[in-house]
């Protein structure tokens, strides 16, 4: 009795004890505070410390767009440049700013292969981060570069208009025994300036130096200057915008003015077009820069402030690469830009093409004949000193018959 006691004892005691043993490994699975425990650590607040934008799901038509740009991009900017510095003979001041806009866009064009190879590998940079700042601001500084001698030539196109011409061809400056005439003055500057503050942003610090992104979003907490300088390019690109439309105006009205009141100039009707044409230039600004500048604010106010959720940040990020995808487009329009306002360039172009698809449409070969901005600057001393408001045509365009289209 006593050993069947003993042996119930020990088989009583070995089952508690393997009770006792599993429960903790149970506990825990059905504990009330368990679940809420686990489901606080999966849904951290969104803070923006660990908070980084993804952009897997807009990939795909990034790398689509960039690739289309930077092919039609190259393509046009390097006819326009092979025409202004080999084959334009003119040496106006237009056409310097419109050599270094072409400069300036082919350079932006040379940081899109790794903007595509970066979206291609998956969103992952390889490069570190030195060479990440270097083609971001690159980016950035030709982007600003082409804006300012955009402006720069509708300000020279006003000044002509205002009569000052010759007082600003009189500015000129002696470098290596040689006289540069002041437009050559003011793109130095540009560039030099712009070299310079490239240089300064890409030896300050970020918030975090990640090795293997580039092109993303970034906090400017600590480093808040960069987000003011930011500020201050949104603000000279609303000035450069303002004068642009200013000036455009006012040349566009005096075009028209011209048109209405002296219809016997040669191709006084020509002048509705040309105004029309200038306006190309503040098509170029709405579209391309415009949308791009006015949501900058939004993403700079973003970039300092501590209280935004990942959602917000995430649209935040994704409607800033669309804009700059407008940014980038500019690059392709610029060219378009040259063709429609400069003489020299049609004709090049239309040459190019042949003669055979000029014949079939009759529309291109207007534009190889008198532009109406150059019978508008032969007709200047009739109409009171008038000047030529767009870029100036090679002298054998003189030599060419008239148009026989509605709008040289």
């Amino acid at each position: 009795m006593s050993a069947f006691s003993l042996s119930h004892f020990n088989h009583s005691t070995s089952a508690a004890m393997s009770a006792h043993s599993s429960a903790p490994t149970l506990a825990p699975a059905f504990h009330p505070f368990s679940v809420a425990s686990s489901i606080h650590i999966s849904s951290t607040p969104s803070n923006q410390t660990g908070c980084h934008p993804d952009d897997t799901n807009i990939r795909l038509p990034l790398i689509a767009f960039y690739s289309i740009f930077f092919i039609l991009g190259l393509v046009g900017n390097i006819f326009a440049l092979w025409v202004f510095l080999f084959l334009q003979s003119s040496r106006n001041s237009v056409r310097v700013f419109l050599i270094n806009c072409a400069v300036a866009d082919l350079v932006l064009l040379a940081c899109l292969p790794f903007r595509i190879f970066y979206h291609v590998n998956g969103n992952k940079w390889v490069l570190g981060p030195v060479a990440c700042k270097l083609v971001g601001n690159l980016f950035y500084m030709n982007m600003y570069i082409s804006i300012l001698l955009l402006g720069l030539i509708s300000l020279d196109r006003y000044l002509r208009l205002k009569g000052k011409s010759k007082a600003r061809r009189r500015l000129t400056m002696k470098l290596w025994g040689q006289s540069w005439p002041w437009s050559w003055l003011v793109c130095g500057i540009v560039w030099s300036l712009s070299l310079m503050t490239m240089v300064f942003m890409i030896a300050t610090a970020e918030d975090s130096e990640d090795t293997d992104r580039c092109f993303q979003y970034k906090k400017r907490r600590k480093v808040q200057g960069k987000a003011y300088f930011n500020g201050v390019l949104v603000v000279l690109f609303w000035l450069v915008f303002v004068m642009l439309v200013i000036s455009y105006i006012k040349i566009a009205s005096q075009l028209l003015r011209a048109s209405r009141d002296k219809p016997g100039l040669p191709n006084a009707q020509k002048y509705k077009c040309t105004a029309k044409k200038s306006f190309f230039v503040l098509f170029v600004f709405s579209v391309c820069f415009g949308p791009y500048h006015a949501f900058r604010p939004i993403y700079i106010l973003t970039q300092l402030s501590d209280t935004v959720s990942c959602d917000y940040l995430q649209l935040v990020d994704h409607t800033n690469e669309v804009m700059l995808l407008l940014s980038a487009f500019n690059s392709c329009l610029d060219p378009v830009m040259y063709f429609l306002l400069s003489g020299s360039v049609r004709k090049t172009a239309l040459q190019a093409v042949g003669h055979r698809l000029g014949n079939r449409l009759p529309f291109w070969n207007d534009g190889t004949s008198n532009s109406s901005t150059t019978e508008f600057r032969r007709s200047s001393v009739a109409i009171q000193g008038m000047a030529l408001v767009l870029p100036n045509p090679t002298p054998q365009n003189d030599n060419l018959p008239p148009s026989t289209g509605p709008c040289g």
